[in-house]
């Protein structure tokens, strides 16, 4: 298709010098029309030439258009067909529809409905382009307004979910020539969140009270959400999954294919610092800050310094002493299950609906945190997921074959159940390294450090003095943190430049940035 054509008609009717003046408007459009009046001469045409879209006559002398139609579609199984019939009897339809019609128009038909069908088949990604790059360069100057302006939480979120927008609808649109442009607001806005988090986030974990416009934190999740769910649903199953280092975008590709079985509500809260699964998990299950699951239960706080799994394994007794601390007595214990491996989660998925009869179910699933980390291992990994698109892809491909998809779909069948899903964490495409300086002791995360005197650029990192103010442990005198901000990720300077290399364009938690820290809670309820 050039610049002077629209697309390539084929118009197959016994009838067809009666539908000449419609012909010679779609001509006058911009389309080329070739006409076939039976069956046999439509096959033979669409063997030779390559159309786009074709008009098919249900009703035609010789063969009938539903005889036509598979053929033509075992000839160019993507060509979009539309059968136009005088028969307007249901079982033809249905017949049409199984025999995979693309669309269907009863005769007499009108140029409005043939304008409209050429529109709809050869000018939707066009019209959907223009339209979308017309909206986003709209955007694109209010949010760079934006950005000199005093901005609160609401103000990020609504940034943040317009910037995840624009980058899905982009992945429909990759020819656009957008993708530098898009990525260099995505790093300017991330300049500007690090910069408003740092300045404060001490406030909101400070106050007792959070003021309007703070934003609602890790440790309110429970009292948000769980809470009022399992008060308001005595004789309702609650189910609470946890879905580590899923982001925004993820979950909106998560959301689409859910939208036909549930209603959707779709909130946001921030996480806490740092953002990674020994902290922010341990502080949804607890109901309290870092600090205060050291100081209240530390028999079940560990120091960060393991591995994610060692470092959350009472997440079941952090959520039991929640209740215990809030007065709150369930019908029975809380179920509790981390799904780790593919078979054990699908061992769940067959037994998701016996979890009915509890009162609250709680459902870590780890597969999104381990998509992200064996992108690192794995360079077969990174090279099907090279991009940001590419990533979302694979989620999509992960969650369409997923035991998190079967459990939610079979869900959807307990009418009186309450849903709530949420992550404990984002994550981040690091792209630039930052040296970072400690002793053997220090942690080693790459996008968070603690331990004696650690440093680094604070152009580059928030750096934590005072790890008490910031309600989180204290392991020594000398203990602080450093935070890193946008896409840094640290490095230290032994072999600087083979772990540079090594750690760039790997997705991080434990910083700061819109991707990690404004993350979705969502309420389900099956429809």
């Amino acid at each position: 298709m050039n610049s002077t054509n629209k697309g390539n008609i084929l118009w197959v009717d016994d009838e067809i010098d009666l539908l000449k003046p419609h012909i010679i408007l779609l001509e006058r459009r911009g389309y080329r029309v070739d006409t076939a009046t039976n069956g046999s001469d439509a096959i033979e045409l669409a063997k030779r030439k390559h159309f786009n879209l074709v008009f098919l006559d249900e009703t035609m002398v010789g063969m009938s258009g539903l005889e036509v139609l598979p053929k033509l579609k075992d000839i160019d199984r993507s060509l979009p067909v539309v059968m136009v019939t005088k028969n307007e009897a249901e079982d033809v339809m249905e017949e049409a529809i199984g025999k995979n019609i693309d669309d269907y128009l009863t005769k007499p038909v009108n140029p409005a409905q043939i304008l409209a069908a050429c529109k709809k088949f050869l000018e939707t990604k066009q019209l959907r382009e223009q339209q979308f790059t017309q909206e986003y360069l709209q955007g694109f100057n209010e949010v760079t307004r934006k950005l000199f302006e005093p901005l609160e939480w609401s103000d990020w979120v609504d940034i943040y979910t317009k910037l995840v927008g624009w980058s899905l609808e982009l992945d429909q649109h990759p020819d656009l020539g957008l993708d530098e442009t898009l990525s260099n607001q995505w790093r300017e806005c991330n300049a500007g969140f690090s910069k408003w988090v740092e300045d404060n986030y001490l406030s909101w974990i400070q106050s007792s009270h959070r003021g309007h416009g703070d934003p609602l934190l890790s440790c309110d999740i429970n009292d948000e959400y769980v809470l009022p769910a399992v008060k308001d649903s005595s004789e309702r199953p609650v189910f609470f999954f946890v879905v580590d280092c899923m982001r925004l975008d993820q979950w909106m590709i998560m959301e689409e294919m859910l939208s036909p079985y549930f209603t959707v509500r779709r909130d946001h809260y921030c996480g806490i610092l740092p953002t990674a699964t020994p902290f922010a998990r341990n502080s949804i299950f607890a109901g309290l800050m870092p600090s205060d699951i050291e100081k209240h239960y530390p028999e079940y706080w560990v120091d960060g310094s393991g591995d994610d799994h060692s470092q959350n394994k009472y997440e079941r007794e952090l959520l039991m002493k929640y209740f215990e601390r809030k007065r709150v007595k369930l019908r029975r214990d809380p179920k509790y299950v981390k799904i780790i491996d593919t078979g054990f989660g699908k061992k769940i998925e067959q037994e998701i609906q016996t979890y009915a009869s509890n009162h609250l179910s709680a459902i870590v699933v780890n597969a999104v945190d381990m998509i992200a980390h064996s992108r690192s291992d794995y360079p077969i990994l990174k090279e099907i997921a090279p991009d940001e698109a590419a990533y979302r892809s694979l989620t999509r491909s992960w969650f369409t074959h997923s035991s998190l998809f079967g459990m939610l779909k079979k869900l959807a069948t307990v009418s009186n159940a309450r849903i709530i899903i949420t992550t404990d964490h984002g994550s981040v495409r690091c792209m630039r390294g930052t040296k970072a300086f400690g002793d053997r002791d220090t942690s080693t995360c790459l996008r968070f450090k603690f331990g004696r005197n650690v440093k680094a650029d604070a152009r580059s990192a928030m750096i934590i003095k005072d790890p008490e103010a910031y309600k989180l442990p204290v392991n020594g005198v000398s203990t602080n943190f450093i935070i890193a901000k946008e896409d840094h990720y640290f490095v230290y300077p032994t072999d600087y430049h083979h772990y540079l290399n090594h750690y760039r364009d790997s997705f991080q938690h434990g910083g700061i940035s819109l991707e990690e820290m404004i993350l979705p809670v969502i309420t389900l309820d099956p429809k």
